[in-house]
């Protein structure tokens, strides 16, 4: 497409019926759905996250000092930015609400990491070794009651929004978007509390040795750990989410535990070999994790263009802006032709709601979110007629 290239050749068809979804059954008498409320979910989560904050801030006030709280807060925002500028990376295509990734973070860097300090001395009195030495006791913490304790804590809040938000969980992309975003709130607590212990005994040797070996492991060499643990989960949930159902989430969740759990737990026992399994396991995962994400990115590319294609047959667009809006290259090529007439933030938008438009058919094709559906069909398809006339017009 280039800069004075006509489009698009046709605005869509008049006359057609408003209701596109021929292949949808529709229920005579459609339930309620029975998720809460984005409003509900948001509020709980704000209770949560006050309480929570009751119980973390003075952890680590007690932990760290005032000093070294101040310090671990600034050095944790730096593997805090790396984490959450790849989640907008991979989260590009179909962004999330923004609302929901703020609870996501919120749960991982304060209910979660509660959850854990609170649920750590149960699973120790439970499971814990008996009689055992102070090594012995440190080494079941790192190895087991962590992996266990921890990504169960983190896993909830993922569970939670593929129970209460499914409208916004669509399949595995998803899934990772919400799991590194937990992971990366909690790896934030988690670092901060890492950071400034490491501060406060520098500040006491007069050394601060210990604190730049600690803040290049966890920072700069591994920022992505919990992020691929949870993500892991995330991945496997949104697959669950493709055919919603709320038992199937539930095992989906066991299920997807399992391997977020083990990778933990391969991490933590890492010890003298940290740099060894770092090189010859750490990174290989790394790139498996990169490629696999590549390739999600790349199927739900292609699960829009069928879906804006059915639209396109309809007549509601035309096969090169189906080009334009679902691929990569035809998008790039849309916002660098609507940039040069001063409409880039119009055809931001188009491009959003074509692809909304896309996930409300798939999600209604596979029996999901039936209730309403054809009322938010029409609006995606009012708006993308508006948007197509404001970018078009003289």
């Amino acid at each position: 497409m280039t800069s004075n290239a006509p489009w698009p050749p046709r605005a869509g068809r008049p006359g057609l019926p408003q209701q596109v979804l021929w292949d949808v059954p529709q229920p005579p008498q459609p339930r309620p759905a029975r998720a809460p409320g984005l409003t509900a979910l948001l509020l709980a989560g704000g209770v949560l996250v006050l309480a929570g904050l009751a119980l973390v801030v003075p952890f680590l006030l007690s932990s760290t000092g005032t000093g070294g709280l101040a310090i671990g807060f600034v050095l944790s925002l730096v593997p805090l930015a790396i984490v959450l500028g790849t989640v907008a990376f991979v989260d590009r295509w179909e962004p999330e609400p923004k609302l929901l990734l703020a609870f996501a973070l919120a749960w991982g860097s304060v209910v979660a990491v509660a959850t854990t300090t609170l649920a750590q001395p149960v699973f120790m009195a439970a499971f814990g070794p008996i009689h055992s030495d102070r090594d012995a006791t440190l080494s079941f913490l790192a190895t087991v009651e962590a992996p266990f304790v921890e990504e169960l804590s983190k896993g909830i809040g993922l569970l939670v929004l593929f129970l209460a938000a499914r409208k916004y969980f669509d399949g595995p992309v998803d899934g990772v978007v919400y799991g590194m975003t937990i992971a990366a709130g909690f790896a934030f607590t988690e670092n901060i509390l890492y950071f400034g212990r490491a501060f406060a005994s520098g500040e006491s040797s007069g050394s601060a040795t210990g604190l730049v070996v600690i803040f290049m492991l966890r920072g700069i060499l591994s920022p992505f750990t919990h992020a691929m643990f949870t993500g892991t989960l995330g991945a496997v949930l949104g697959f669950a989410a493709r055919r919603w159902n709320a038992g199937l989430g539930i095992v989906a969740f066991v299920v997807g535990l399992v391997p977020a759990m083990l990778l933990h737990h391969l991490w933590n026992s890492s010890g003298e070999s940290f740099f060894f399994l770092y090189v010859a396991v750490q990174v290989p995962l790394f790139c498996v994790a990169v490629a696999g994400i590549y390739l999600l990115r790349r199927a739900d590319a292609r699960l829009t263009h069928r879906r804006l294609t059915e639209y396109a047959v309809a007549g509601w667009f035309t096969p090169l802006e189906v080009d334009m809006l679902a691929t990569p290259r035809g998008r790039r090529a849309g916002l660098r032709w609507a940039a040069a007439r001063g409409r880039a933030s119009a055809m931001r938008r188009f491009i959003r709601v074509a692809t909304e438009l896309a996930y409300t058919r798939q999600r209604a094709l596979s029996g999901r979110d039936l209730t309403g559906y054809a009322i938010a069909e029409k609006g995606y398809l009012d708006e993308a007629g508006r948007l197509r006339a404001l970018i078009v017009a003289p």
